[in-house]
């Protein structure tokens, strides 16, 4: 797209002309602002409480809003060409997140040297004047169109949903955690995170010879946690599926050990925390620009799932998107394609399973497919395919046909879309922290953040 602005020369100008842009003040043009100057005033944060009233709205930076002036200036009038020479500003008021301004800039003389001098202000809707000025230019000398190529799109990597999350979970007593083999620095790291953030309580299970070292190299004190001395990671994860079976723990959460080795004593009829459900992994996932959270599953444990699998996939899935507070969670089953197709299975199992949720067979959520990745998330390409549902175009859960699927969308939504990911085993007796190596703090404290919730969900 391209956008064509056209100036007023010198010679045009006249006493009396004047010019006008509009713009509405979002929080990310506060952000953008702050990044571009270096001022981090957390008054200019949508953040932060300014006055202490318990209401978060973000303070305009005022060089901000006076710079809407140079937009009016250099795309209108003069136009483009014209340079500054000065520019005096007195601000008579504020401009908050939401409001609408409009910057306006009159001439008032010209003087020599192609110099122009012009009233300068910007207001409020409705009138108010927040900014007055003078600006004094030097005008171009002739005429010129200048075709302004539109800047690149800007993603403000702001995580408001996990931040949301933190401050639901924050208040709740911590879940007592027994954390499987926290045997190097990132694990044991994320499990003393979350006790400082009074998410979790940890029982340290695994070597305490390698946990101590780890806590020494961190800096960290263990004195105020319980360490249970286990040599091997299969008798960890069996001592922590005890824990929980004698209701001495509350969750589980995987340190340095392989995922197989924990799930083995997890699923063991007889003395793990099977229940009725399968077991599956849910990403819970905070996308920059996406205006809530995303689920996504499962890409960690199931491999290859049937259709009986995939209905315990849903329900899981539903179950804590409800948990953390979404209401009636749309969820859209995944395949290639948006129509069924008898040659690609998944979207067979994509018509069979909106059929069962329909009938009441998955219950909490609205269950529709087979749907296109695109389709799914975005409802200018959902109305683009004429495709009718409360679900296309709005999903807050995807179902994807298999791990590997799965696991690439997931990877691809935090290393390209910089989103934010933490996750958890659901349909044991017990949520299961299910961490990678690749995790930061930040992944892991938003995982027990997770685990929370739900657990506490399942009180109420």
């Amino acid at each position: 797209m391209t956008t064509t602005y056209k100036n007023t020369p010198y010679d045009q100008i006249e006493v009396g002309m004047e010019a006008t842009y509009e713009r509405t003040c979002s929080a990310d043009d506060f952000y953008v602002s702050a990044h571009a100057s270096g001022d981090l005033n957390p008054i200019h944060l949508p953040k932060e409480d300014r006055d202490g009233d318990g209401d978060f709205e973000g303070v305009a930076p005022s060089l901000w809003v006076a710079s809407l002036i140079s937009a009016v200036l250099g795309n209108q009038m003069p136009g483009p060409g014209t340079l500054y020479k000065s520019q005096s500003l007195r601000f008579l008021g504020r401009a908050y997140e939401g409001d609408h301004l409009t910057a306006r800039v009159k001439v008032t003389e010209k003087l020599p040297d192609y110099v122009v001098t012009l009233r300068t202000t910007v207001e409020r809707a409705g009138g108010q004047v927040i900014v007055e000025g003078e600006a004094e230019v030097i005008a171009p000398r002739t005429s010129k169109i200048a075709k302004a190529v539109s800047l690149p799109g800007l993603t403000v990597r702001s995580h408001e949903h996990f931040d949301r999350l933190l401050d639901l979970a924050r208040p709740l007593p911590p879940l007592i955690t027994a954390v499987v083999a926290p045997e190097d620095r990132k694990s044991l790291g994320g499990a003393l995170l979350a006790a400082e953030n009074t998410l979790i309580e940890p029982v340290l299970i695994g070597s305490r010879e390698k946990i101590e070292d780890a806590a020494d190299r961190l800096g960290k004190d263990l004195a105020h946690c319980d360490i249970i001395d286990v040599a091997s990671h299969s008798q960890a994860a069996a001592q922590a599926v005890a824990l929980v079976r004698e209701g001495k723990a509350q969750a589980i959460m995987k340190g340095q050990l392989h995922t197989d080795v924990l799930l083995a004593q997890i699923v063991k009829r007889d003395v793990g925390l099977r229940t009725d459900n399968r077991l599956s992994h849910v990403f819970v996932m905070d996308v920059p620009g996406l205006d809530h959270l995303l689920f996504i599953t499962d890409a960690a444990i199931n491999i290859s799932p049937d259709l009986e699998a995939k209905v315990d996939i849903v329900q899981n899935a539903i179950n804590l998107a409800l948990a953390l507070g979404q209401q009636q969670p749309k969820v859209g089953i995944l395949s290639a394609v948006e129509t069924v197709n008898t040659k690609i299975p998944s979207t067979m199992d994509a018509a069979i399973l909106s059929k069962m949720a329909e009938r009441g067979q998955i219950k909490g959520g609205i269950v529709d497919g087979p749907l296109a990745m695109d389709n799914a998330i975005d409802i200018d390409a959902a109305v683009t395919k004429g495709i009718t549902s409360l679900v296309a175009g709005r999903a807050d859960v995807l179902v994807v046909p298999n791990l590997e699927s799965g696991n690439m969308l997931a990877k691809e939504l935090a290393f390209v879309a910089h989103a934010e990911v933490c996750g958890v085993v659901m349909g044991a007796r017990c949520p299961v922290i299910l961490t990678s190596r690749a995790d930061d703090d930040k992944a892991r404290l938003m995982s027990c953040a997770v685990a929370l919730l739900y657990a506490a969900s399942q009180k109420a």
